[in-house]
């Protein structure tokens, strides 16, 4: 029988772990050559990364263009599976261009670390202990990270508030810290289990998870884009606030709608080597913040009729740290952006949700969505048949008027085009 207990399963070279890989699900030696090809990222590199290295896994790279953010242009490098996203993005940047493209402005990057604190015999006598010690509990968090101090960064300020568990009431402690251009998970991480003895001391209690928050509110972006009635017309922009406000009135329908925000933003996120599971917490979370779950974007129209759209979300990126200095792809993704900052890049990035969105919407409330995704579909079923060059579009062309996309069309298609392909 297959198992899957394998001991000293780590410690084995990327060689022989792939071996056994082999032996448990019957590879083939041209399966094995696969997973031993690599791009830019070697199999060494990704054995520092994560454990258990046998290969890499990759997904297309793509460039989004037309992007003027700030009076700034830029290309945004998108890594993503799903069809019809970085065109979308494109076509959206192009038509806010005229209306001078988006502006975007964040917070500074402050973090939030929390420290969880149970048995607390008082905890207001706690919560007032803990604030008149602030000054102290700062320098012991500040003396964990020189580096982050020498950039500027550092504790900001230190909150107590009480919640109610189904295992008693506890107390609470976070940590704000500005982590300059990290992400700042180790950093926090690190400070918050620094003081738990301090706090121990004032409380009473005993410290228990001691770890950053995703939910970064003191961390968010904003954009916000015009699109002009003159080049949206007035019935698309009433189709587009329609359709936005069913989001707003529909938690089943906002579930999706800011998943397609999240196709923008997890692209560039994935590209620049960014935790995307981290940014996707605090998007789904800051959109419930107010005890609701709502849309993380809003469309209205002005005076003039045109068509205002905007944007705002945790944005817990970094330009430092991690995969984004391991992973040649994405040190080469952030040369491509050209930003200075993790504040730039959280904007760039919150430009990037909003015109993911509208071009969404424009698509559903107008000639839905399946148009594009259709039309790149039947051109991977034609590749797939064999079409190369101009053909692939001829073919797939012919697929979508008979709405009949399979590989077996495509090849009947292809064979009667390269006997007479006019």
């Amino acid at each position: 029988m297959k198992q899957s207990d394998i001991s000293g399963f780590h410690k084995l070279s990327t060689d022989e772990k792939l071996e056994r890989v082999k032996e448990f699900a019957q590879l083939t030696e041209e399966e094995i050559r696969l997973l031993k090809k690599t791009g830019a990222l070697d199999l060494g590199t990704a054995d520092r990364m994560i454990e258990n290295v046998i290969g890499t896994f990759e997904f297309p790279f793509g460039i989004a263009t037309n992007f003027l953010i700030n009076e700034r242009d830029y290309l945004i490098p998108m890594v993503i599976e799903e069809p019809s996203v970085v065109a979308a993005a494109s076509n959206a940047a192009k038509l806010a261009r005229s209306s001078g493209g988006f502006f975007a402005e964040s917070d500074e990057p402050v973090m939030i670390g929390q420290v969880q604190i149970v048995g607390v015999p008082d905890i207001e006598a706690a919560k007032k202990r803990i604030l008149e010690n602030k000054e102290q509990l700062s320098d012991i968090a500040n003396r964990q990270d020189s580096t982050l101090l020498k950039f500027g960064g550092g504790v900001r300020d230190i909150e107590a508030r009480e919640i109610t568990t189904p295992r008693g009431d506890m107390l609470i402690v976070h940590l704000l810290v500005d982590v300059r251009d990290a992400m700042g998970a180790n950093a926090v991480n690190t400070m918050a289990e620094a003081i738990s003895p301090k706090l121990e001391e004032l409380t009473g209690g005993k410290t228990r998870l001691r770890i950053i928050t995703n939910l970064a509110v003191h961390r968010k972006a904003r954009a916000k884009a015009v699109w002009s009635r003159e080049v949206l017309g007035e019935d698309a922009i009433e189709n587009i606030l329609d359709a936005y406000s069913f989001a707003v009135g529909d938690q089943f329908r906002c579930a999706t709608h800011n998943k397609g925000i999240m196709n923008g933003i997890d692209a560039v996120t994935i590209a620049t080597g960014n935790d995307f599971r981290a940014v996707e917490a605090g998007a789904h979370s800051f959109g419930a913040f107010t005890g609701s779950y709502t849309s993380l974007t809003r469309y209205e129209k002005d005076k003039e009729g045109n068509l205002v759209g905007s944007i705002e979300l945790p944005m817990p990126i970094g330009t430092v740290g991690g995969s984004t200095r391991t992973n040649p792809m994405a040190k080469i993704a952030l040369k491509i952006l050209g930003v200075k900052s993790a504040k730039e890049l959280g904007e760039v990035m919150a430009a990037v949700g909003l015109a993911q969105n509208f071009a969404a919407l424009r698509a559903l409330a107008n000639e839905g969505i399946q148009q594009g995704h259709m039309k790149l579909h039947a051109r991977n079923i034609a590749v797939i048949a064999g079409a190369e060059g101009p053909i692939v579009d001829m073919v797939a062309k012919q697929m979508i008027s008979e709405r009949n996309i399979n590989v077996g069309r495509a090849q009947e298609i292809l064979d009667k085009l390269t006997k007479n392909p006019y």
